[in-house]
Order: structure tokens, then sequence, then C-alpha cells
């Protein structure tokens, strides 16, 4: 949540004067919802005038807010493209942008993309009493550092095996997630998935099971393509996805397709219990 009062030092900076208005921030821009204020300044901080060019623009980035991929990608995105309506418009700081163009970019490049130029962070004021600042350098050590999920090639599906094979795999990894996937309809055109996820077990004892939720859909969305290769309709499909964290890394090793005839999966997850490596 955008706390505003937490980020502001000084409100200073350009004088919007009359050239500007306070519009109602769109139902489309879902991004910018829920982040402590529900009217922006228009044109805005990415020199977009009409209400029509921002929503397309800022649809763009959603999918990246999705990832997660810094704490202060919606706060960053945000004061740009929907900036709040104050006196005087307030900049995100170059500190805040760098911190996340450090972490979205690997993201970013994973879907094709570099950084944008038009986000170039030497455009954005050094002095952080006269912008958005990031928060305080207690964050991480008030709150725990997951593993990062990593842009990889995709492992081929697996749809035959036994569940003997399966323990085996199961005996060289940190943990075994069961995905739920299936495609959204948007009025976009771009896509979306739902993503449900079961924990069937988790080696890394200092993580609990719903971060191992988040740290696999995080996954997920950061290598899309592997979503959109495994949903290829519009039916549900579901998954196992087995693999390791490394050097505080997740990297997703074997992905089993889980169709309901199929015994074998579920044989390896119950018999896992009371399974013994070698």
């Amino acid at each position: 949540v955008f706390a505003v009062n937490g980020f502001l030092r000084v409100a200073t900076g350009l004088d919007i004067g009359l050239s500007t208005k306070c519009v109602v921030i769109p139902k489309e821009m879902g991004m910018c919802h829920k982040i402590g204020y529900s009217e922006m300044r228009l044109p805005n901080l990415m020199g977009h005038t009409s209400m029509a060019e921002v929503i397309l623009k800022s649809t763009t980035w959603q999918h990246l807010v999705h990832t997660d991929c810094h704490p202060h990608v919606r706060t960053f995105l945000c004061s740009l493209f929907a900036p709040i309506c104050l006196d005087t418009f307030i900049h995100p700081c170059r500190s805040m942008c760098v911190a996340v163009r450090d972490s979205c970019a690997p993201v970013l490049l994973c879907h094709g993309h570099p950084w944008p130029a038009s986000l170039d962070c030497d455009r954005f004021p050094g002095d952080e009493d006269v912008c958005l600042a990031p928060l305080t350098k207690d964050y991480k050590y008030l709150h725990k550092v997951l593993p990062k999920p990593t842009c990889q090639t995709c492992p081929a599906v697996e749809e035959f095996f036994t569940h003997k094979r399966v323990l085996e795999v199961f005996c060289d990894s940190n943990f075994a997630v069961k995905v739920k996937l299936s495609k959204k309809r948007t009025a976009f055109e771009d896509q979306e998935y739902n993503i449900e996820c079961q924990v069937e077990f988790n080696t890394q004892g200092s993580l609990l099971p719903y971060e191992t939720q988040s740290m696999i859909q995080q996954w997920l969305l950061i290598n899309e393509k592997c979503i959109e290769r495994m949903t290829p309709t519009h039916r549900p499909m579901v998954y196992l996805l087995v693999g390791n964290i490394e050097e505080g890394s997740i990297l997703v090793k074997q992905v089993y397709r889980w169709q309901r005839k199929d015994s074998q999966l579920t044989l390896a997850t119950q018999k896992w219990r009371y399974h013994e490596c070698l």
C-alpha cells in the first residue's frame, strides 16, 4: 500500500498552475488502485495528455507489477502514470528508480524488452528531500528476504513417468508445488492467468507454505512463456512443479502434467512422506 505521507519529504517541485487537471484514476488502471489516493493529475509525468493514452500505455506495465519484482514497483510506476493530485508534481527519487530498475529490468528482459529510455533514472531528482524516496534502510531487516525466481528456459512438460522416478527427482529437490493454471478472459489483448498453488513439500525449513506459493506464482509470471505453453486452451490444467533453491534463486527443474486419471503423481506425493532417499 502506498502510504503517501511515508514517502513525501517536502512537497516542492514543478509548479502545476492551471496546466493540468485532477481526474479519477480509471478502473482500467488496476495497478494504481488502493495506493492511498483516488485522483491523478493529467497530463501525467510521462507526458500523456488523454486518459485513453494513459490507459493504453499503463496497461502494458500491469503484468510487471503482478510479478512483484520490487516492493516499490507499483509506487514508482503510479507516481509517473497517475501522479497524486497535489499543488505540485512529486517525482520519484533517482534512488527509487535505480532500485526498481535493478530488480525489474531482468524480468522485462525475460519478456524480450529492455528497460525503456523513457524511464532513464538520470531524469529523476537525486535530492531525496524533494521526491518520493524508498523506504528506510531498515526495510530489508524487518522483512524476510525470500529467494528470487529466475528467468530460465522452460523445462519440458513430462507426461509419462513412474512414481519411483518421481520420488528420485523429489530426493534431489527442495520443493514440489501443485499448480492449477487457467487463462483469464480479459477485455484487453494481453494474456492474464489464474494461478492456484498447493505446496506438496518444501525442505527449506525457513520458508512458510504461503511464501513458497508466492514464489512459484512469481516464477510463473516472470517465465510467462512457460504459462503460455502450459495453457493451450481456456480449460484449466494441473501440473506439478519441482525444483531447487540455489544461492537465493528459485530454479524449476521438472514439470509434470497432473492428469485426473494419473495415479503415479498422487502415489509419489503420498509415498514421499515416508520415503527415505538413498
